[in-house]
């Protein structure tokens, strides 16, 4: 008798319908190969593959991955310029593979302080993908929430100073049509690498329910097989959003 595989082991009734990724570890991963933090960045190029072939297999719809936030601004300049020349050398080599796919590709955070030629590569990719249907895969860069809160509120507190808004008719809904993700449904799974137990700014508002799974596995070393044991360890907790057990499972 054949033994059954992580990936047999998967509900496929019960995905997550929208995973949600901080890809944390590379520079531990390159320093522990006596390497700079840059080889590490490269190597996780290899992740990000695996994790967005695996979920298109499975059938998850939704994909986000936290590549750049605004702090990481403050990282040495050599590494930022290295990684805003592993984004457009990524996009490059994987966008025939995102068109073979059918995967649609969209991008969140303030695009506009990105160097040109990433923003080019970028938006061009974006346009490229964006009649594919078969999954989305969002790159969140130069993104934080808490810049992403800040800008929705002054385009809500903008609708209220003319009139195009009643302050008493702000909700939950006037929010979420808001954010930066207002065309995708909210995460059911955040899978964070590396071993740290944050979230760190990073989709606050879209996180309010989602379960948080955290591993040690650094970043490069994170493959298909850790995403299905992510996926299975989400699959075997019970979802309560504010009931009690009872009420869920009557």
């Amino acid at each position: 008798m054949s033994k059954t595989t992580l990936k047999e082991k998967i509900d496929l009734q019960k995905l997550p319908v929208h995973i949600a990724t901080i890809m944390d570890g590379n520079g531990r991963w390159a320093k522990a190969k006596g390497k700079i933090r840059v080889f590490g960045h490269k190597n996780g190029v290899k992740a990000v593959r695996e994790i967005t072939e695996g979920c298109a297999e499975l059938g998850v719809p939704f994909l986000t991955l936290y590549a750049f936030s605004t702090e990481n601004w403050g990282r040495p300049k050599f590494e930022v310029n290295a990684l805003m020349s592993l984004l457009v050398e990524t996009i490059g080599k994987e966008l025939k593979t995102l068109n073979d796919n059918n995967i649609k590709l969209k991008a969140i955070g303030d695009l506009s302080k990105l160097p040109g030629r990433t923003r080019n590569a970028l938006l061009n990719a974006i346009d490229q993908t964006k009649d594919h249907t078969r999954m989305t895969l969002t790159l969140a860069l130069n993104y934080s929430s808490r810049w992403e809160l800040t800008r929705t509120m002054k385009s809500i507190a903008q609708k209220v100073k003319d009139g195009q808004l009643d302050p008493d008719q702000i909700n939950e809904h006037t929010i979420q049509q808001h954010l930066s993700t207002h065309d995708i449904p909210d995460p059911e799974l955040m899978i964070r690498t590396s071993g740290e137990l944050r979230i760190s700014n990073y989709l606050l508002w879209q996180l309010a329910y989602a379960e948080l799974y955290f591993t040690d596995i650094l970043w490069p070393d994170f493959t298909r097989e850790s995403l299905y044991h992510a996926i299975i360890d989400f699959q075997n907790r019970e979802r309560r959003f504010g009931k009690t057990g009872d009420q869920v499972i009557g």
